[in-house]
């Protein structure tokens, strides 16, 4: 009896340790093109991580990053949405969790550009990149420095 019941809290365990660390729903939409790699590397990244990922191919993403409110200085390869935000672009595990945990009063993350070394880019320890918050009136801000400054 013993060996069973700690076998089961080992599972539950392991199980429980596997789940994303943040409140909110795990499920995420992620528009990209059908032909882009590293897109598809950053879906996979997060799907590895405990979000349940549903993948849309789309050779034009700009109607869904303007209804999604992307300002087009913040846009990226890719957008997905996770429980009323948006993330533009290679956003890093560490600021989707934070922004899900937090949940400041913003409409989304972006990262800008294709940065060498993001999540889904290489992912290079060395990387420097700014990961920036985006308001509902388009202003925006650091939300997170990664890499050694």
């Amino acid at each position: 009896m013993k060996a069973r019941l700690a076998s089961t809290l080992l599972v539950l365990g392991s199980l429980m340790a596997a789940q994303p660390v943040f409140a909110g729903s795990t499920d995420m939409t992620v528009w990209k093109s059908p032909w882009c790699g590293c897109c598809e590397a950053w879906s996979e990244a997060m799907q590895a991580a405990g979000y349940t990922v549903r993948t849309e191919n789309r050779e034009d993403l700009a109607p869904i990053k303007a209804k999604a409110g992307v300002p087009a200085g913040m846009e990226g390869c890719h957008t997905a949405m996770i429980d009323g935000y948006f993330l533009e672009g290679h956003v890093p595990l560490s600021s989707v969790q934070r922004l899900l945990s937090e949940r400041p009063a913003v409409a989304g993350l972006a990262v800008p550009g294709m940065p060498s070394g993001s999540l889904g880019m290489g992912e290079d320890p060395a990387a420097r990149y700014d990961v920036h918050y985006v308001n509902s009136n388009g202003s925006t801000g650091i939300f997170e420095e990664i890499g050694a400054r």
